[in-house]
């Protein structure tokens, strides 16, 4: 029998999706699981998108262009006019979700052997498009006690080889939620123009920004025109993950053309999922100010819940729709395998995704797990009533 790759075999798990088959017994054994592991928002994805596709007479669905769809770019344009960010259409390359946006920004930026750097915890899965593109990540670890807050520009500095070619974060951040401040990213900006290396910015959840504070968009940073790359999506502004629609903007033509050669070769992003994306951008404002209050009220559900719990370190996030919380337990994934397996109350179970896959660094994250506050406040109570009991009777509590 032939044998599959070792690439393939020693690739990076997600902690996000891993529990999954755990999870899928869990309900077949007739047991509710609340998914509260995964950034799948239980808002209703807008009316608009499903409109458009139903009144569309397609005759044939045809490839699209390799950049995506010149009248969906375009829209775009206007739409970061909101955000004070002037481009062209000519800066946006649509792509198939954000997560193809930062593995063609790692292939046409960086070589095999380069470094990259990113705070610690991260989004998981960017260890596996580094791990395609044979590209090193140096982390950075920020801490709950700060509430993760963006390293110092002295800490990146230390980071700094001669193999660094670029910097990555998420603003706001997943797994953390927090909301980077305009002067910190002013900061990184500097340091990236005098070190001459790209900063890639997943900006995904700019929407959804808490308590008066604003979003600054690394789009904006003077003189770094040449240096930065955002990363976008549609799938939790619009609650449409299944789309698969995301894009690159940046100002830095050689970015461009390097991306396009990527996107030549997978031809097209989904052509209908530009369709729908379009037509949500035809809609006012009123959807995203509707969800962005939602989530906050779900963020306070959480973050009251969690702290009123006996042994829970917890923090108030600033943004997106995740709390990274340290739990009075010995492991993270053996904990969150044991709220599938062997634990129930009044037969309904939480299903969290284990903190230590959102580090490079080994032994962090082992105590922590990320909550994502996707679900209506009904069933968060319900989940957190779920994971009060748990930590009562886990036999690996400490």
């Amino acid at each position: 029998m032939p044998e599959v790759s070792n690439r393939v075999k020693s690739a990076y798990q997600s902690p996000i999706r891993k529990l999954v088959p755990f999870a899928n017994q869990a309900k077949a054994n007739g047991k509710k699981v609340y998914h509260l592991n995964i950034g799948q928002p239980d808002l209703p994805t807008p009316a608009a998108a499903f409109e458009k596709i139903r009144n569309t007479d397609f005759k044939v669905l045809e490839y699209g262009p390799s950049a995506g769809n010149s009248s969906y770019r375009e829209k775009l344009v206007h739409y970061y006019k909101r955000f004070d960010v002037e481009i062209h259409s000519n800066n946006i390359m649509v792509t198939t979700g954000a997560s193809e946006a930062v593995l063609f920004l790692i292939l046409s930026c960086l070589d095999k052997g380069d470094e990259m750097i990113i705070p610690e915890p991260f989004y998981a899965n960017y260890i596996g498009f580094s791990e395609i593109g044979d590209v090193k990540i140096k982390s950075i670890t920020s801490t709950i006690e700060t509430g993760f807050a963006l390293p110092s520009v002295e800490e990146f500095e230390k980071k700094i080889t001669l193999k660094t070619k670029a910097i990555l974060i998420c603003n706001p951040n997943n797994p953390t939620g927090c909301l980077y401040s305009k002067e910190a990213l002013e900061e990184l900006g500097a340091l990236v123009k005098k070190h001459n290396l790209f900063l890639f910015v997943d900006e995904v959840y700019r929407e959804f920004c808490y308590d008066g504070q604003s979003f600054f968009s690394v789009m904006n940073l003077a003189g770094c025109e040449e240096n930065v790359a955002v990363v976008d999506s549609i799938s939790k502004r619009y609650s449409a993950c299944g789309a698969r629609i995301g894009a690159i903007i940046t100002r830095n033509n050689q970015i461009t053309n390097s991306i396009i050669k990527l996107g030549q070769f997978r031809l097209c992003a989904p052509v209908l999922g530009q369709f729908m994306a379009e037509a949500m951008l035809d809609e006012d404002d009123s959807y995203l100010s509707e969800a962005c209050e939602e989530y906050d009220r779900r963020r306070n559900v959480l973050y009251n819940r969690l702290n009123k719990m006996k042994g829970v370190t917890c923090y108030k996030p600033g943004g997106a729709f995740y709390i990274f919380t340290r739990l009075p337990i010995d492991d993270g994934d053996r904990f969150c395998q044991w709220l599938l397996e062997d634990f129930s109350h009044h037969n309904q179970t939480v299903m969290l995704s284990p903190g230590a896959g959102f580090y490079t660094t080994k032994g962090l994250g082992k105590n922590e797990v990320r909550i994502a506050y996707v679900l209506n406040e009904v069933d968060l109570n319900n989940a957190m009533d779920c994971l009060e009991v748990a930590l009562n009777v886990y036999p690996g509590r400490v």
